[in-house]
């Protein structure tokens, strides 16, 4: 069975329209983030590219963290907060942005 011209072009915008909101980016959930860890890593991840994946990663490495610290500005400054510095990645690598 051959659909329309019109509805082909219907099916097809739909189509994509379910696609382009189950991939976009939602933002990471704050439920059972500490308030300073949110307000900490907003600004930590300020201009990051990838800002939503900087959050996410910045709320884990706070909540483990004892004293919630995330570093001051948007870089660099780990020293500031020996805990979230010695987080690593299953790699080795800094886990903490």
């Amino acid at each position: 069975m051959k659909l329309p011209t019109s509805a082909t072009v219907l099916l097809a915008v739909l189509l994509l329209l379910l696609v382009a909101t189950t991939t976009a980016d939602v933002p990471p959930p704050t439920a059972g983030v500490p308030k300073i860890c949110q307000t900490r890593c907003s600004g930590r991840c300020s201009k990051a590219g990838r800002h939503d994946r900087c959050l996410s990663v910045c709320y884990s490495c706070c909540k483990q963290c004892k004293d919630h610290c995330v570093p001051s500005g948007t870089s660099g400054h780990k020293e500031e907060c020996p805990c979230y510095n010695n987080l690593k990645t299953k790699k080795g690598i800094p886990k903490c942005p």
